[in-house]
């Protein structure tokens, strides 16, 4: 079993290569949640991401002959990333197996890092089998992103900082993919003071820790769907799972909607750009039960491709109503699109795009239908408007938002 001792050789060694990521009181999720809630911003972490901890002090326990065969990792980014950085500071080969889903961005630093990568699979599990694979052919030394308690004991270094920082915690959040990052924080967690409470969170969509906990044996589940990439994993770690067992007190589950809207929340109030699978601890605080107590969310990481955040701000923006779109039917004739641009004005509507449609009846001098795509301040604007146009003898009705 992992010791205390254990968690201080791993703290003695990550603390010579990583940031301090100090704790962020945020008086937005306190105030939403009913705790006073802390951010861990891992997010700044060196790659990014929490994973150097683990990858770091897993290859400084290897020697020097493993190291010299050139090691290999299957991960979806943040590990890869970790592996790659740990490799260069030793001076030795990685090489990296990737789903061919994962972001850019981690793919290109990745690679900047010098590691040789190798896209194969569409999920995390898939690319991990042929990681194996290629480890077998090569003789290279697999470092397993979460399943080797190594690994997690290097991970487990963020609940020390947190427990230094706020001796007073009551939860500490963390996110659950394969589940190292969850067995290293709360076996220390538990090692430091048996009266924390530690709370997985996990996707919806890739809910396998909960399943697993649920039926008393590492399960796979038979896919997985979420924006999470980060922890969108099939099957725990059997090696950790005992760890899980004993020392995680609950798990949350978060679905990808609530992801969407954590993500402008955490831009809006705090200026941080947070990965989903990162925002799973602070979308999952607003479901304790509890009030007033210290909440520690571990953002686990921050490495999001432009792409996937342009996605996520216009979904976010239409779950909030700042953007959505009405169909409104009227006669083909000079001067209704104005009248119809001056009702939206009069209620400081702002038009983003016009669709008009001249085919949506046969006769089309007496109707014809206008798609108009609108920015609002929120709900009770967006309905402010909508009254307006039917006082004006329209009847709108809301379609789906197409940006």
């Amino acid at each position: 079993m992992l010791t205390k001792k254990d968690f201080d050789a791993a703290y003695k060694a990550v603390h010579q290569v990583t940031l301090e990521t100090k704790l962020v009181y945020s008086d937005f999720f306190s105030e939403q949640s009913g705790n006073h809630v802390y951010l861990k911003p891992e997010n700044l972490q060196r790659t990014g991401a929490y994973k150097v901890r683990g990858a770091y002090y897993k290859i400084s326990t290897l020697s020097e002959e493993d190291r010299k065969k050139g090691l290999i990792t299957a991960s979806a980014g943040n590990h890869a990333q970790g592996v790659a950085y740990a490799a260069k500071h030793f001076g030795c080969k990685a090489t990296i197996v990737m789903p061919t889903t994962t972001p850019l961005i981690k793919v290109n630093r990745t690679k900047s890092l010098g590691a040789e990568v190798v896209l194969y699979g569409d999920v995390y599990d898939e690319a991990c089998e042929h990681a194996l694979k290629l480890a077998d052919e090569h003789g290279y030394t697999f470092i397993h992103p979460f399943d080797d308690p190594d690994v997690a004991t290097g991970q487990g270094t963020i609940a020390m900082e947190i427990i230094q920082e706020l001796p007073l915690v009551d939860y500490i959040l963390v996110p659950i993919g394969g589940g190292g990052l969850a067995t290293g924080v709360s076996t220390l967690a538990k090692l430091i003071n048996p009266k924390i409470k530690v709370i997985g969170v996990e996707p919806a969509g890739a809910n396998c820790m909960q399943v697993s906990l649920k039926s008393g044996t590492v399960t796979t589940l038979p896919a997985v769907n979420t924006i999470a990439d980060g922890t969108a994993v099939k099957t725990p770690g059997k090696n950790i799972f005992p760890y899980i067992q004993k020392n995680i007190d609950d798990v949350i589950t978060v679905r990808d909607d609530e992801l969407i809207v954590a993500f402008l929340d955490m831009v809006e109030n705090h200026k941080m750009i947070v990965e989903n699978s990162g925002l799973l601890t602070v979308a999952a605080a607003k479901q304790l039960k509890c009030k007033d107590k210290n909440v520690a969310c571990i953002l686990s990481g921050g490495n999001m491709d432009i792409i996937t955040m342009s996605s996520v701000v216009q979904q976010g923006l239409i779950m909030r109503d700042r953007i959505f779109t009405v169909s409104v039917l009227l006669p083909d004739k000079p001067g209704e699109l104005a009248r119809v641009s001056e009702t939206i004005a009069a209620c400081q509507g702002n038009v983003i795009k016009l669709e008009h449609n001249q085919f949506v009846a046969v006769n089309r001098s007496a109707q014809v239908e206008l798609r108009i795509t609108l920015e609002a301040f929120g709900s009770d604007h967006k309905n402010q408007i909508m009254d307006s146009l039917e006082k004006g003898g329209y009847q709108p009705k809301i379609v789906r938002t197409s940006l």
